[in-house]
């Protein structure tokens, strides 16, 4: 049985999550920005605040002794197009999406080095392997998160601490609910692809819980973001065709021709 600590826990993939670890016997403490959460045991914690990490380790020392695994799940849905997306929503995802798993890694690190054990968990996304155009903000803090991951993954290797990073495409989870931003269109696009993918976030989860006992380093949980990802890597002419007729699309829709 585990010791798991699971951020954005009250909801979408983090909340699947929970109940996965719940149901295979593990121990959870669900962590979100909500004063207070359901079922399992559970602090407020604010991604973007230090002293709300030091709290979170706090408790783990307190009441477990330590922790084995830590889940960076804890993030928002953005994106837009290079000069209609502000400079303030990119502070803000870089502020949630990147130095929120940033400083959980660093809160946690001392103690994983003195336990000389431990499993990081890093949710980013398919968009961290394969870049589409109309996304720049999203792409680079998950394309951040999937370095950062394999830093560490050598860097804390001779301390007995595992890495993992979790690499899904679309699939239905409230995330839309936190799209906002200057590039309307792009937000519309990207809430219809949530809602409308096959995939569920137990879906996800299920794979994901798969990977990390198998200690899996890249955790990819569904075949749309697998495919995307082998065609970057050995077609890219095909790769680099799909994404530019993307784009050509944008392109048309944002500037439709008078006829």
């Amino acid at each position: 049985m585990s010791r798991v600590l699971v951020t954005g826990a009250a909801s979408g993939l983090g909340a699947a999550l929970v109940a996965k670890f719940v149901a295979e016997g593990h121990q959870v403490l669900s962590t979100d920005v909500a004063e207070e959460g359901e079922g399992t045991a559970y602090l407020k914690l604010d991604v973007r605040r230090a002293e709300d990490w030091d709290a979170a380790v706090a408790w783990c020392e307190q009441n477990w002794g330590g922790l084995d695994i830590l889940v960076n799940n804890a993030g928002i849905a953005t994106g837009g197009r290079i000069d209609v997306e502000t400079l303030d929503e990119w502070d803000r995802v870089v502020d949630i999406n990147l130095m929120g798993v940033v400083r959980g890694c660093r809160a946690f690190a001392p103690l994983f080095k003195r336990q000389r054990s431990g499993h990081i968990v890093n949710t980013a996304s398919a968009a961290g392997l394969v870049h589409p155009p109309m996304m720049s903000s999203y792409n680079t803090v998950k394309a951040g998160v999937v370095a950062l991951s394999e830093t560490l993954s050598h860097e804390l290797h001779p301390y007995g601490v595992t890495v993992s990073v979790v690499c899904p495409s679309f699939f239905r989870t409230n995330l839309a609910d936190s799209i906002r931003g200057a590039d309307s269109a792009m937000g519309a696009t990207a809430r219809q692809l949530i809602e409308k993918s096959p995939r569920s976030a137990d879906d996800i989860a299920t794979a994901v819980l798969a990977g990390i006992k198998k200690k899996q380093f890249l955790i990819i949980p569904d075949r749309p973001a697998a495919m995307a990802w082998r065609t970057k890597r050995f077609a890219r002419p095909l790769y680099n065709r799909q994404m530019r007729k993307i784009a050509e699309r944008a392109r048309q829709r944002a500037e439709p021709t008078n006829g």
